[in-house]
């Protein structure tokens, strides 16, 4: 009696079909939970669809958004140096994103959106919170008022610029940009953590520091933008001493050095705005 050898062939070809069966079923699942991303752009006058997104780009605002949410978590647990770091590594990821997008030809309207919901965590609600946590508490009802104006100032810096992004002067930002003002706050932080504040009117001193960085970001006054500064030309050899000669100065005490660079730059604006010949 012969013994039938087995269609080895047929069971691999029901295998196979069962596994693209299931993996059809599996990424049905997932569309009807997770509703995937679709953008429509206009190439060479004709609307074209694209599904998903660029991942390098979002990597770096998805860092960003991660040390803007550590920054507010090492505030609540009074880590102020760590908070403070925190908002500045945020500041590199932030700057990184939109060049390595422009580099790499992977621009997107969802990249964009993201961008900005990432930077009103890491630079809004981030600092108010880490300099609520540190000192304006200390202030009753008007220590909270004084964070909300500044998240509020946050808010609407990235609404206004999000609206005149097609049409502004690129030399030039309209307000005191979000970034900025958000080293501010971490750097007096980071500065005056260890300061025992027992002067009322030092209190006071810091919060209104705190609120005039909220309000410069809503204001009409202009901050140059250094976006028509061409990296990628020939420069000068003395330009590359320099920023090694900066890049030295600020490695002698990084918290100080900051805090002066960021408050010139927020002093800049209404500085030029007061002393800046009219145009004829």
């Amino acid at each position: 009696m012969s013994l039938e050898k087995p269609d080895t062939d047929n069971v691999q070809d029901k295998n196979d079909k069962g596994e693209e069966e299931f993996a059809r079923r599996a990424h049905r699942m997932v569309d009807e939970v997770i509703e995937e991303v679709v953008e429509e752009e206009e190439v060479d006058g004709k609307k074209e669809r694209h599904r998903g997104i660029y991942l390098l780009p979002n990597l770096f605002t998805t860092g960003a958004l991660f040390s803007g949410f550590y920054a507010i978590v090492a505030g609540m647990n009074n880590d102020f140096s760590a908070a403070a770091i925190a908002i500045f590594v945020a500041m590199i990821l932030d700057g990184l994103d939109g060049r390595v997008a422009r580099m790499t030809g992977t621009e997107s309207a969802f990249g964009a959106e993201y961008d900005s919901l990432a930077d009103m965590v890491s630079f809004g609600v981030a600092p108010a919170l880490v300099a609520f946590s540190w000192m304006l508490k200390d202030l009753g009802q008007a220590g909270w008022i004084v964070a909300f104006v500044f998240v509020a100032g946050a808010a609407l810096r990235l609404a206004r610029f999000n609206v005149h992004v097609g049409t502004a002067d690129k030399k030039w930002f309209t307000g005191l940009p979000s970034p900025a003002a958000a080293a501010v706050v971490a750097a007096l932080v980071w500065v005056l953590h260890d300061i025992s504040f027992d002067a009322f009117w030092l209190q006071v001193l810091v919060a209104f520091v705190i609120a005039a960085v909220g309000l410069l970001m809503v204001s009409n006054v202009r901050y140059y933008s250094f976006k028509d500064i061409d990296l990628k030309n020939r420069v000068p050899f003395v330009v590359l001493i320099a920023v090694v000669l900066i890049l030295a100065i600020i490695a002698i005490d990084p918290a100080t050095m900051l805090l002066l660079l960021f408050i010139a730059y927020g002093a800049s604006g209404p500085l030029y705005a007061v002393f800046a010949k009219p145009n004829k």
